[in-house]
Parts: structure tokens; sequence; C-alpha cells
């Protein structure tokens, strides 16, 4: 009796030479996210392209072929909107107001997250309820009602006014980041500070305040974006143009009857041309911040 030594062994699979090639509807999904993925990119970059392109045209260039290729560039249409939306002023006004409003909502929302996120009782859970209610009231509903109350305590025409407008719009935001963030911290640190003789507030400044770094990046760019493209605040409670923003110096380009590309399209450029650049200076900072929240 004679054993073939070329079969392999009873119950023993054979050992593939090549490497396991990928499903193939594995790979048809790879694809398919890929292009997915490069459409979405066009459809966000293609948009900017076009307005970049057609602010530096001339108005006859853009006339004759609105879509076309362009034929001349020039740089008039940026200094002209420069001029016109009187560009630098508007610009400190905005960092003003956007500066300050981010500023206090971040100390009042922290303030107020801290015993709501710790004291478990009726009323605390009904104030946070009420605080989340507000983030789904539209501006566009308390615009009469602060207008006349803005008038009974001289606070129209002023950036006092506007910024308590945008505090008391964006603090139930910042008690939904930041009561969400404090419940998930552990009461330990705070029951080793008090036995160190830390008080309430203590105990918040030292112990708390700064856990909330990660949280308060995420929140402060979504206020600060906010903020910064707002239109209907500023131009209902700011009448003097010497402190309009620079969004509602741009949104005077915008005739009911016509609309000049060439003129509209340079001033929305530089009206986020200052947020922009603050976001690439401080981009490893706010991605830091919201990676960190996120795995908190």
């Amino acid at each position: 009796m004679t054993t073939d030594i070329s079969a392999p062994p009873t119950g023993t699979r054979p050992t593939p030479t090549g490497g396991a090639s990928p499903h193939p509807l594995r790979r048809l999904g790879s694809g398919l996210g890929t292009v997915l993925l490069c459409l979405g990119t066009l459809l966000f970059v293609l948009p900017f392209l076009f307005t970049v392109v057609t602010s530096l045209r001339t108005a006859a260039d853009v006339a004759q072929s609105p879509l076309g290729i362009p034929h001349s560039l020039t740089l008039k249409n940026f200094t002209d909107a420069f001029n016109q939306i009187h560009y630098g002023r508007s610009t400190l006004n905005t960092l003003l107001i956007t500066g300050l409003s981010c500023a206090a909502v971040t100390v009042f929302g922290s303030l107020a997250s801290y015993p709501l996120a710790r004291i478990t009782q009726h009323w605390s859970t009904a104030m946070y309820r009420l605080f989340i209610l507000g983030t789904s009231i539209p501006v566009f509903v308390v615009v009469a009602p602060l207008y006349l109350l803005m008038r009974d305590l001289n606070l129209l025409d002023s950036y006092a006014g506007v910024v308590f407008i945008y505090t008391a719009l964006y603090l139930p935001v910042a008690v939904f980041f930041y009561t969400s963030f404090i419940r998930s911290i552990p009461v330990d640190l705070e029951e080793a500070a008090s036995l160190d003789g830390c008080g309430a507030f203590r105990t918040f400044f030292t112990i708390i305040l700064p856990l909330l770094r990660p949280v308060t990046s995420t929140m402060l760019t979504f206020v600060a974006l906010q903020v910064w493209n707002d239109l209907v605040v500023p131009l209902v409670f700011l009448q003097d143009p010497d402190k309009r923003t620079v969004m509602v110096n741009a949104y005077s380009f915008i005739d009911p009857h016509t609309v000049q590309p060439t003129t509209l399209f340079p001033a929305a450029l530089l009206g986020v041309l200052p947020l922009f650049v603050i976001f690439i200076f401080l981009q490893r900072q706010v991605v830091a911040g919201m990676s960190a929240g996120a795995v908190k």
C-alpha cells in the first residue's frame, strides 16, 4: 500500500500561497466612499473658488460670461469694497462684540452649569430643561420684545446692549455644553478639595474650570461663528454707522433690484477673512479641544 505524500493531511486546510484578496463588495464600498468624499469636497470648494475668481474679475468680464473663464483679473474690487464698508472700523467693532460675547457666555454659562450638574433636585432639573428649551427659540421671535427692553434700559445703539443680547441668546447653548461635561467629571475630585478646605467657589475655579478647556474650545467655536456671521441683531440694535459690524456693512451692497457680484463677493470675502485667519492660527488648539471633548 502506497501513500501519496503530496496530498495534505486529513482535517487540515491547504495554506494559501498568496495574500487573501479583499472581498469585492468591500472594495466597491471603499471606492464608492472615496467618490462620495470627492463629490462632497467639490460641493464645498467650488462655490468658494467661484466667489474668489468672480471677485477678481472686472464687471464687464462677468457681464459678458458670468460662468466662463476670466480674461482679466483685478484687485480694484477689493480696494473699493474695503473703502466702502469702512473695513477697519467695522472689523474692530465685530471683534469687540464677538470677544465680549464669547467671554460673557463662557463665564456665566460655566457658573450656571456647575450647580445644575451637581445638585440633584427637582428645581435644578426643571431649570436645566428651561435652559434647553431656550436653545430652540429663534432670534426673530424675540426681536420686538428685546427692542422694547433695550429702549427702556437706554441700551439701544450701544455695544453693551448687543453683547447682553448675544449672551442671553447663547447662554442656553453654553449651559447644555458645560452641564453635560461636568456630569462626566468624577465627584471624588471635589470631595478631595473639600477635605483640603476648599469652598464651592474655590473648588470650581481651581478644580472644575481648568478641566473645562476642551468643551470650552468647542463651545467658543460655535458661538464665535454665530456672532460673527449674525446680521439681525446688529442691524436692528445698532443704528450708528460707526458701530456697525462688518457683515452689516457687507449686506449694504445687496440691492433689492440688482446684485453686482464684483461688489458683493469681495465684501463678503473681506467679512469672513479675519475669522478665517484666526482659525488658521488656532486650528491646532480648536481641533485638540474638540477631540479631547469627544474622548471625554
